[in-house]
């Protein structure tokens, strides 16, 4: 039944999603909060592109819950809908999840890819960034970063799902293209949060997204291949 692969993926998104929050109060919210000190008070955008990251402002609350609870919300629900999309693909490409540990790596290079397509690939051009570090237009950000997304997607399927050279060529052409053209640059590069702390936040940060899709992906292969195959059908 659908049901139960769906189970399987929120299952999979929660425990991945409670886990990503002891990962960033030990390597990303101390950043955050040290960059707090030297953001000034007038408002300014976040970078979104942490899973789940939670950036309020001096430990205030966004969902009225404190810093804490706001970002396990988040994450809670960062994990189930990156779960419920990865197990989408997972089907979508017919990917076969045998019983035992061959399920798990099949998951974690499913955690692998995505970590890559979703993180790695826009941090080139947009590295994940604290509070008061210079932005660009959010939304040229945001259209940037999904086209980003879905080039690295489609670029990432021709290298490793297809046989023919050429195809494989053309995806490593469309996973470079993004950043051929450019992502979008502030206007003013000044800041008073010191270089090291925007730098060791976007290291931490891709460092806790890769340990949660890893962990994402390997907890849905092990549970999407104990779903019964006449339930996938």
């Amino acid at each position: 039944m659908i049901v139960r692969l769906l189970l399987a993926a929120l299952a999979a998104g929660l425990i991945a999603g409670m886990a990503m929050t002891p990962a960033q109060y030990v390597k990303t919210i101390p950043l955050i909060m040290q960059a707090e000190a030297y953001e000034d008070t007038e408002g300014h955008s976040h970078d979104a592109s942490e899973a789940g990251a939670a950036h309020e402002h001096s430990g205030d609350s966004v969902l009225g819950f404190g810093r804490f609870w706001d970002t396990v919300l988040a994450n809670l629900v960062a994990g189930a809908g990156f779960a419920l999309m990865l197990a989408a693909v997972a089907l979508i490409m017919g990917v076969e999840l045998p019983a035992g540990r061959e399920a798990i790596m099949r998951g974690l290079l499913l955690g692998a890819g995505a970590w890559f397509c979703v993180q790695l690939a826009p941090s080139i051009g947009l590295p994940p960034a604290v509070p008061g570090f210079p932005h660009a237009d959010i939304g040229d950000r945001q259209s940037w970063w999904m086209i980003t997304v879905a080039a690295s997607a489609v670029g990432l399927w021709c290298l490793v799902m297809r046989p023919e050279w050429v195809v494989k060529a053309l995806g490593l052409v469309i996973i470079i293209a993004p950043h051929v053209w450019g992502a979008p640059v502030p206007g003013d590069l000044s800041s008073e949060v010191p270089a090291y702390i925007a730098s060791a936040y976007a290291a931490a940060s891709l460092a806790t997204t890769l340990f949660f899709w890893l962990l994402l992906g390997g907890l849905l292969g092990y549970f999407l291949s104990r779903v019964p195959e006449e339930a996938a059908a």
